[in-house]
This record gives structure tokens, C-alpha cells and sequence, in this order.
């Protein structure tokens, strides 16, 4: 394995890193103030706007796609150091490159699954970043950790699919620019093989039948840069059978090829912000006395810092380890390092930013440095794709059988 980043890597790095300098860390108060006077929470600011330009103008666009023929081409590999970057302000940096989920994971479905006309309606405006997207999938009613679970039902009539079921933290679906869901959902709810029963649909947001019931808050965050999270309910709406993604009976299969690059993805931003907190640690424990000294001089804040540094070190390793490997095996290679990066990334970077909100002090837990609002995000990712049990299961599944 070498992990040594190649010449692509090293110029499209460089490329970032002053886009992030120069136009992204000077826009996260602007946006914050232009949000604050727009008339949704989860409209872009007029600043993401221009940055989504720029961003453009540079070509950093549609980095995340390993498909040259939709997006940059690169590999997973050569996408982590770009991810963590781009993780150091997840409120406006994803968004404003077109790597934001949970459309980035749409557009993968949609590249890898869907026909030319899915592609032609759908895929080219979010390639574009004309429109948003959303991705139904989990439910109020069941433990969707379980997505055999489900009981949305995709029922064929005649020319037409029926939709009807109940969906919430549906991501993106608040934003404005919302255009297209796919959603999960039964079409053989009988089916032998309970990995066969559920299909994937395009649902259009202005379909009747479609109502955005309420919007859902993340630890009281409206979590804005993922164009908030909705309760979304579907009643018997129609869709032509041509919606499909797929086949009947192969929506399990596509989530799985959906959640896998999602994960990595989640876990390379993760360590960018963790980099974040340990920059912000630094700032402050150097700039602040208490008891006589500094607070880099007192012991403890010592310990975080260095216990953070040595955290995100092994973790970006892991990190590459799993995109290394999802290049070279695929990603049912991978299977074993993705869950493993999925349970320890967002435990360890919580930890680091609960240090570093208590280095802040009550600065810490207010809207006037980024920590608490990178922490609710971080957190979330304990349960979102998957909660650390289930990948905790499966993982040790996996060890056992090999003494079997």
C-alpha cells in the first residue's frame, strides 16, 4: 500500500486548499448573516451561489465522481485528502463543489443504475448543480437500522407505480431546489428472499400525493448545508413504471452500492473537521490565560491536544487503507475496513470536539465558533448509515466465521 499522493492529487490539493482560504473560510459569516434574512432556513445564501461559480470556474466540480464521463475521475484514493479538506467547513465547502450528500450519493445511483432518460432528466441538472435531491429511505415507524424492515409500498398499476408509505430525516428534501426523490420501498412484500422485496423509485417532489409533512431538527440544528432533514409522506402517489430504477426487486443491492462510497465519504469530511477542532484547540490554548498561565502550559489541555493529533493520524490512515482498497478490491472487498472506518471515525472525532467545546467554555456551545454545530453533525453520524451496532454485528460476524 502507498499512500503517497500522486501529481493529479497534489495539484487539485493545492487548488482546494486556496479556494478554501480565499473564498469558502471568508464566506461562513457571510452566509450565516445572508441566511439569517432569507425567508427559508434551507435556501442557499447568496454567497453559495457565487462560491458554487467559482468553484466551477476553478474545476473543482463533481470531484466525488470516479466516472470521468460525469465527474472528475478520480479514485477513492485520490478523493480522501480532497473529502477532508472540504470537511473543514461541511456547511459551505461540499455544497459549494457539488460534493455534497445526499445528492452526491443520488448521482451515483443514478450513474451506476439509471437508464438514459433517468440520467438525461435527473442526472445531467444535479451534474449541473441546477436542482437538489433527496433520498427516502428511512422510517418513524420501524427500526430502519434493519432495511429489510421497511413498509413503504411501490405497488405496479398498470402503466403507473402507487407509492404510499411514511419517510423522515429525509435529507435535502427542505431545500428549495428539491426536485427528485428516490425512495425505497416494497414491490414483493411477500417475497421469498426478504433482500428481494424492495425497488428503488424517482419520485418528483411536486408529485400529488407527496407532502412534506414537517421539517426535523438535528440537536435543535435545521442542519441547513444538507437542505435540512423532512418527514415526507407519500400517498398513493403515481409514477410512471419507467421511474424505476432498475429492476424489480433491486433496491437492497443499490442501497448497499449507494451507502458504501456515502460512509467513506462521511468519514474523510470527518477527519477534516476533526483537523478543525485541533486548529481551533491550538488558537485558543495559546491566546488564553487561567490560574497564572496559558492554557497550552496546563497539563490537560496538553493531553486533548496531543490525544487528538494521534487520533486523527491513525484514522486517516484507516481511512486511506479503506479507499486504497475499495480501488484495488472493490467495495465487497472493502466490506470489513468500511465498517470499520464508519464505528471509529465519528466516535473519536466526537471526542475531539468535546474536548475542544470544553476548551471553549461556554464559547464552546455558542453560535459564535463552529464547534457545537460541528459536534451535532458528527454525532449524527453515529446513527445515520447505518448505527454503530449494526456495523459492529456484522464486523465481528465477520471475525468470528473465520474460527468456524
Amino acid at each position: 500500500m502507498d499512500f503517497t499522493f500522486d501529481a493529479r492529487t497534489e495539484e487539485l490539493r493545492a487548488r482546494l486548499l486556496a479556494f478554501m482560504d480565499e473564498h469558502v473560510h471568508p464566506a461562513e459569516q457571510v452566509a450565516d448573516e445572508q441566511r439569517a434574512a432569507l425567508d427559508s432556513p434551507w435556501a442557499n445564501a447568496p454567497v453559495v451561489e457565487e462560491l458554487k461559480a467559482e468553484a466551477r470556474r476553478q474545476g473543482l466540480w463533481n470531484l466525488f465522481l470516479p466516472d470521468s464521463a460525469y465527474g472528475a475521475g478520480l479514485t477513492n484514493l485520490q478523493y480522501a485528502p480532497l473529502a477532508e479538506i472540504m470537511g473543514r467547513s461541511p456547511q459551505l465547502a461540499p455544497t459549494a463543489t457539488n460534493c455534497a450528500a445526499p445528492d452526491t450519493g443520488n448521482m451515483e445511483v443514478l450513474a451506476q443504475f439509471g437508464d438514459e432518460q433517468q440520467k438525461k432528466q435527473w442526472l445531467e441538472p444535479l451534474l449541473a448543480g441546477e436542482i437538489r435531491s433527496a433520498f427516502a429511505m428511512t422510517e418513524p415507524d420501524v427500526a430502519s437500522s434493519d432495511a429489510t424492515n421497511i413498509t413503504t409500498r411501490i405497488e405496479r398499476e398498470g402503466d403507473e407505480y402507487v407509492v404510499t408509505g411514511r419517510k423522515w430525516y429525509i435529507s435535502g428534501a427542505m431545500h428549495p431546489d428539491c426536485r427528485i426523490f428516490i425512495v425505497m420501498g416494497k414491490t414483493d412484500p411477500d417475497g421469498a428472499d426478504v433482500r428481494r422485496q424492495q425497488s428503488m423509485i424517482l419520485v418528483p417532489r411536486d408529485t400529488p400525493g407527496v407532502t412534506i409533512r414537517r421539517a426535523m431538527r438535528v440537536f435543535g440544528y435545521e442542519d441547513h448545508y444538507h437542505g435540512g432533514h423532512a418527514e415526507v409522506v407519500f400517498d398513493r402517489a403515481r409514477v410512471p413504471v419507467s421511474n424505476l430504477i432498475g429492476e424489480e426487486g433491486g433496491g437492497f443491492a443499490i442501497a448497499q452500492a449507494r451507502l458504501g462510497p456515502g460512509r467513506i465519504h462521511h468519514c474523510m469530511r470527518l477527519i477534516g473537521m476533526a483537523e478543525r477542532a485541533i486548529e481551533l484547540m491550538c488558537r485558543r490554548a495559546v491566546s488564553r490565560d487561567a490560574f497564572g498561565k496559558a492554557l497550552a502550559q496546563q497539563g490537560v489541555v496538553q493531553n486533548w491536544i496531543a490525544d487528538a493529533r494521534v487520533a486523527v493520524e491513525q484514522l486517516r490512515l484507516l481511512v486511506l487503507k479503506t479507499a486504497w482498497m475499495m480501488d484495488t478490491v472493490g467495495n465487497r472487498g472493502a466490506h470489513t475496513e468500511i465498517q470499520a472506518i464508519k464505528i471509529a471515525t465519528p466516535r473519536a472525532v466526537v471526542g475531539i470536539l468535546d474536548r475542544a467545546i470544553q476548551l471553549y467554555g461556554a464559547g464552546g456551545v455558542s453560535q459564535d465558533h463552529p464547534l457545537a454545530e460541528l459536534y451535532a453533525a458528527a454525532r449524527t453520524l453515529m446513527i445515520a448509515d447505518g448505527p454503530d451496532e449494526v456495523h459492529q454485528r456484522s464486523l465481528a460476524r465477520r471475525e468470528i466465521k473465520k474460527y468456524r
